[in-house]
């Protein structure tokens, strides 16, 4: 959303480094030439857009007003401008989809020969007006147009099979990636390796603590030209918890997660058991959920352990 000349003024104040990979998120319509010249000299080699649905009735849905061929002009820009690491985001379950469109979606990945696609399950606040719209059964705010629960993962998997066969591979529940092409900041939260996150709303993790700073720009602003720190409250966390978060964010990947002898012991074997019995869980020196088990990574993380 940031103009060329903001985007300049504020990457002008990062200290010179060798970026492993640098990312700017972006809405179809929003890489223009100017901005993409500013992505660009600021060291930007990735650009991910959040398509949604390549289906303009559909975009709509999520608030987006684009087409198919905006999306098209926004990559030959952005390829022209040499950044040729691109993903695009889409969403299993908004308003209007059906199958003819998530099959059109879907399509237009093979056309444009993106690197990456995300694929998000719709997941809606309660506290929001489409949220409450649905769970009072009513129709307002496109509620009456969302696909059932049954039809949501009918599409998920149905991405996971046709991105196979153009050679994605799917190495996190939502993210698909051709050979090398791994989002490489996104695994380090699955990881857990460090972070560090600027601006409002940012959250951070060195390894045992957590923080974030205030939710509003306003606030995180007014802070700092008081001269006080926008950072809440650090949470330490603490082995056990560490673990569970571990176990969390590593069972999402399609490489699972390794745990030592002493970790495996805090492990519920009834649980685990079960979990493999069911072809839910691939339990070897690596734990590992099964194709069918990524439908259930985070109900599975919390019933493992003891």
């Amino acid at each position: 959303m940031l103009s060329a000349e903001q985007f300049a003024a504020l990457t002008a104040k990062l200290p010179a480094r060798e970026w492993a990979e640098a990312t700017i998120e972006a809405a179809p319509g929003d890489a223009d030439a100017p901005r993409i010249r500013a992505w660009t000299q600021a060291g930007i080699d990735r650009a991910s857009l959040g398509v949604q649905s390549f289906v303009p009735e559909v975009a709509r849905a999520a608030g987006r007003r684009h087409g198919p061929q905006t999306v098209r002009a926004d990559i030959a820009r952005l390829r022209r401008r040499g950044i040729r690491n691109i993903a695009v985001d889409l969403i299993a379950g908004l308003a209007h989809q059906t199958r003819r469109t998530w099959e059109e979606s879907l399509s237009w990945v093979d056309r444009l020969a993106v690197d990456h696609v995300s694929v998000y399950m719709l997941e809606v606040d309660d506290k929001s007006r489409l949220g409450k719209e649905l769970r009072a059964g009513g129709s307002r705010y496109g509620a009456g147009a969302v696909p059932g629960g049954e039809r949501i993962v009918e599409f998920y998997l149905r991405a996971v099979e046709r991105l196979a066969e153009l050679g994605f591979e799917r190495y996190e529940v939502s993210n698909f990636a051709r050979a090398g092409k791994r989002s490489r900041h996104n695994l380090k939260y699955w990881r857990m390796e460090p972070y560090f996150g600027c601006g409002s709303d940012a959250h951070s993790f060195d390894g045992e603590r957590r923080w974030a700073n205030v939710e509003t720009a306003g606030e995180y602003v007014s802070r700092i030209r008081g001269g006080l720190s926008p950072r809440k409250p650090l949470e330490r966390l603490d082995e056990r918890r560490l673990l569970e978060e571990r176990i969390l964010t590593g069972l999402r990947t399609a490489d699972g997660v390794a745990l030592t002898a002493g970790e495996r012991k805090l492990l519920a074997p009834e649980r685990t058991a079960s979990f493999a019995s069911g072809r839910l869980l691939v339990a070897g020196r690596t734990l590992r959920l099964s194709d069918e088990g990524f439908l259930f990574a985070d109900a599975v993380a919390g019933e493992l352990l003891t």
